[in-house]
């Protein structure tokens, strides 16, 4: 990220962070803004939940973004920006140091303090709480590993409170990142008082209280979740929209007629195929971003079916991802052929030799580690993907591809999405559709997805000798030595074929011109109500 705080400004020398970078929405010189500011988002699907320990998909973190805030953030542009923080320091290559700003405040008026902070990513590692995330985040919180696992205490997380408004946090080895990792609200501040009254209901509107600058108002099952403007947000002064609709529409072609009707002002993804009809029909509303995020396929090697790797090899051979590019997807996203995306920092791209070859070459031989492998034509395989246009039609080539060329009969089961995350993470799965977007720009959120021990594994493999590469390269000060550490586990891990790469992401959207705030050169595509506004129009 090219944040004035730079990562490697960071971690080379002992910086405090840009504290004086803006905050919430800026509205540039000569910008009029509407009489009425409220803004309608489609959200792509119903959120599993607004528990931020518990939230693992795009959805939930979406609206979770606007209700709490952590110790740093993500603005409009993909930029790490202070938080509850105002500043932070690297007192040595383990340790930071966190200023919080004394003017933060609940949404029921309670200070933020630092305790909020210990207890809230105590909560979240605390094996009780049974956090997908827990494992993902913990790795870069010193003993955290160990108490997720249930072999320490919480009491020995590396997180403690100096004073009210002094966080220290303790690192297992240096993270030059770790602001980037802490703008996830996974790690963010909770309040105790509100759990411990409410129990798992500590979430619903009438309970939840936030740190944010927008406050849960309503929350209509599989139909919308409102938010009002928090008037104790500490800085609510600059936050323009009064008001915040997600919606959970996840048909792409019904999005975009909610979007023609006035009715919503942001499309979630255009349906696959129609980018180019709706650039030309929509010139000034189209948007086109691209992510460090990856399109692929968990395979469940767990399961009998999949245990042979030469049945992972040539599953992934005869996948034409030009084709599934260029013209099932149609919207700009590229080939991908390892877990690394370009543009990560941290690791180099890899790619599997084959990817070169015509696939006249890669069918044949695709065709040959079937046979060795024992699987016949006419094999059943099931593939599970959440409802949406656009992933049936990706499921439906990529079936089509294994019939056509290898004969094998895939099963496709249409899911809800958070029934899908639940089978993932369940391994009650043979195929299932996935996808990854960065939680920061560092090579290790891709490498959670097929690290030994990880929670975001959803395949089940690992790898102890590319795991041991990986933790050499993060214990390194060196930035060229990790770089290659990480690049020769990610190729090691992958040489495994535990799941199949399809494309790097982009996002495809239609968004009015009238909302304010929607950055191109966001490519992690998060944006929070309090950097939008309305123009008058």
């Amino acid at each position: 990220m090219n944040s004035k705080c730079s990562l490697k400004a960071l971690s080379s020398a002992l910086l405090l962070a840009c504290a004086a970078l803006a905050h919430a929405a800026t509205v540039p010189a000569g910008v009029k803004l509407h009489d009425s500011q409220e803004l309608v988002r489609n959200n792509g699907s119903e959120p599993e939940t607004l528990d931020p320990a518990l939230a693992s998909g795009v959805p939930a973190n979406n609206v979770i973004r606007d209700l709490f805030e952590g110790l740093t953030a993500t603005d409009g542009h993909g930029k790490v920006v202070p938080g509850v923080a105002e500043s932070w320091k690297q007192s040595d290559k383990n340790t930071w140091l966190f200023k919080l700003r004394k003017n933060a405040k609940w949404s029921n008026g309670d200070a933020v303090t630092a305790a909020d902070f210990v207890y809230g990513i105590r909560r979240f590692v605390d094996p009780a709480t049974a956090s997908t995330y827990a494992a993902t985040y913990g790795i870069f919180l010193l003993n955290a590993k160990e108490i997720t696992a249930g072999k320490k205490p919480g009491s020995e997380l590396g997180v403690k409170a100096i004073d009210p408004y002094t966080l220290e946090i303790k690192t297992p080895f240096p993270v030059g990142f770790l602001p980037d990792v802490l703008s996830n609200l996974q790690v963010g501040p909770v309040h105790k008082a509100s759990v411990e009254k409410f129990g798992k209901d500590w979430t619903k509107p009438a309970n939840i209280v936030g740190n944010g600058a927008f406050m849960l108002k309503d929350w209509q099952v599989n139909s919308k979740i409102t938010l009002a403007k928090s008037p104790t947000y500490w800085d609510a002064k600059n936050v323009q929209l009064s008001k915040m609709t997600y919606l959970s529409v996840e048909d792409g072609n019904a999005d975009v007629k909610l979007y023609e009707s006035g009715e919503n002002d942001w499309v979630y993804q255009l349906p696959p195929g129609s980018y180019e009809k709706y650039k030309a029909q929509y010139p000034k509303d189209i948007r086109n971003t691209d992510m460090l995020g990856l399109r692929y396929y968990s395979l469940n090697n767990a399961d009998p079916a999949f245990k042979d790797v030469r049945v992972r090899k040539a599953l992934s051979m005869v996948i034409d991802r030009d084709i599934l590019a260029k013209r099932v997807t149609a919207d700009g996203q590229t080939p991908a052929y390892g877990v690394i995306v370009k543009g990560t920092s941290g690791a180099d791209v890899t790619a599997y030799d084959w990817a070169t070859w015509p696939m006249d070459k890669r069918l044949a031989e695709a065709k040959k580690l079937m046979a060795a492998a024992g699987v016949a034509p006419g094999t059943k395989f099931k593939f599970a993907y959440n409802t949406s246009d656009y992933h049936k039609k990706m499921a439906i080539f990529a079936a089509s591809e294994w019939k056509t060329k290898l004969g094998i009969d895939v099963q496709l089961e249409a899911l809800e999405f958070k029934v899908l995350i639940k089978k993932r993470t369940d391994k009650d799965y043979q195929i299932a559709r996935n996808g990854w977007v960065a939680d920061y720009n560092d090579a290790t959120t891709f490498l959670t997805l097929v690290q030994c021990d990880s929670d975001q594994n959803n395949q089940g493999n690992c790898d102890r000798k590319a795991a041991a590469l990986i933790d050499e390269g993060n214990q390194s000060m060196d930035p060229a030595k990790r770089k290659t550490l990480l690049t020769q586990a990610a190729k090691m891990i992958m040489d495994d074929y535990p799941m199949i790469p399809l494309l790097q992401y982009t996002v495809p959207r239609l968004v009015k011109p009238y909302v304010g705030g929607y950055s191109n050169t966001n490519a992690l595509d998060r944006y929070r109500a309090k950097d939008m506004y309305i123009i008058k129009h």
